[in-house]
């Protein structure tokens, strides 16, 4: 069944084709959106302020009992006003706009470095291109990564740990739109619809918020041309009628490329080589341009790639054995076990790796440990 295009949590349909309808009431929701929420407002942020509002007045008896209940209705009506008009205090109680304090890049690389095994590149790249684009007060245009790599390597979990060190939401932030090709943008006869929708959710979510983050997750899976429809929020502009996309961030998750940093990893393991020695010079053009030949790639002949509007391909190296270990030691100790090495040596040798005689990398990198791990802690 198919869900309504580009509502965060789908409502699945009855039937697996989207009226015209039902493909309008997203791009309506956004334009609402778009003009009802001012820099620190929306519905969800206005019920918040509601419950603070009714705690000021549970307490106000306690406090004002001796004033006459004009005079008390008064006085309410104008803390109340002075609250909403004041941004620091709401956002004290509301999530708003912007970072969640300061980003901190000692934050953000003790996240990199604790959770994320096995991606020197991506370290590097996501610490200084994230950290950078946020301390300037005037970039040229939007902040565009593209991640690279084979299914569990962690182009999922970055993503995550970036709207985690900017909103304290997270994912679930209301200024972070995750988007998945094959459940947002399924049908190929819609690609016209889709693209007018995408415009529009854009344009009014950065109207609303000029720090916000939207996700392209199956990259690979997208209809070709598709994602061409944003182009003109990715370029060097200071306004696009009228809206500002310069603060925004715009991260893509593909498979596509994958065979080519593998070959490259394979490589520098073959000849004797650390993968620490792999730089992005090594990789990041040939990438670039293995993608963009990809005639399975939503990137294919994409005018993104072909105006240099990404401002970094991030390539995920293939996993090793020891990498799946680290996995499997995380995961035991969020789970709160003391960490057994003989659990950790048998769910790493039921992976499975390849190439096939020399068995270097994992087929899925960590994406199955923690489902193997159940079979070892099963109460």
């Amino acid at each position: 069944m198919a869900p309504t295009v580009f509502t965060r949590r789908p409502v699945p349909k009855k039937d697996g084709v989207h009226g015209a309808e039902e493909a309008e009431a997203p791009a309506a929701a956004a334009r609402v959106r778009g003009q009802r929420e001012n820099a620190q407002g929306g519905a969800g942020r206005g019920m918040k302020l509601g419950r603070a509002a009714l705690g000021l007045l549970l307490l106000a008896p306690v406090a004002v009992r001796a004033v006459e209940p004009i005079s008390l209705g008064l006085a309410l009506a104008g803390v109340l006003t002075g609250y909403i008009s004041y941004p620091r205090l709401y956002c004290l109680f509301a999530e708003c706009c912007g970072q969640k304090r300061s980003l901190s890049r000692e934050a953000l690389q003790k996240d990199l470095d604790t959770k994320l095994f096995g991606q020197h590149l991506v370290k590097k790249v996501i610490l200084n291109a994230v950290s950078g684009f946020l301390s300037n007060p005037k970039p040229k245009k939007p902040l565009t990564l593209s991640l690279h790599g084979w299914t569990g390597t962690g182009k999922n979990f970055v993503s995550k740990i970036i709207a985690e060190n900017i909103y304290e939401g997270g994912l679930n932030s209301d200024y972070v739109h995750l988007f998945v090709a094959t459940l947002h943008f399924p049908h190929a006869s819609n690609i016209t619809l889709y693209k007018d929708q995408l415009q529009l959710w854009i344009r009014g979510n950065v109207s609303a918020c000029a720090r916000s983050i939207f996700i392209f997750d199956e990259m690979d899976k997208m209809h070709a041309g598709l994602i061409d429809a944003i182009k003109p929020f990715l370029d060097y502009y200071d306004l696009v009628d009228g809206v500002s996309y310069q603060k925004a961030i715009f991260i893509f998750l593909s498979n596509a490329g994958a065979e080519r940093i593998t070959d490259v990893a394979l490589d520098f393991w073959r000849s004797g080589k650390q993968r620490e020695e792999i730089k992005l010079k090594d990789m990041e053009h040939a990438l670039s341009v293995s993608v963009f030949n990809n005639r399975n790639s939503g990137f294919w002949h994409s005018s993104l790639i072909d105006r240099n509007l990404i401002d970094y391909f991030v390539p995920f190296l293939p996993l090793e054995y020891k990498h799946v270990k680290m996995c499997i030691r995380v995961e035991m100790q969020a789970r709160g076990y003391a960490i057994d090495e003989d659990i950790v040596s048998r769910v790493a040798e039921e992976m499975t790796f390849f190439p096939k005689e020399e068995r270097v990398f994992s087929d899925k990198g960590c994406k199955t440990v923690f489902t193997k791990l159940d079979y070892y802690y099963d109460d």
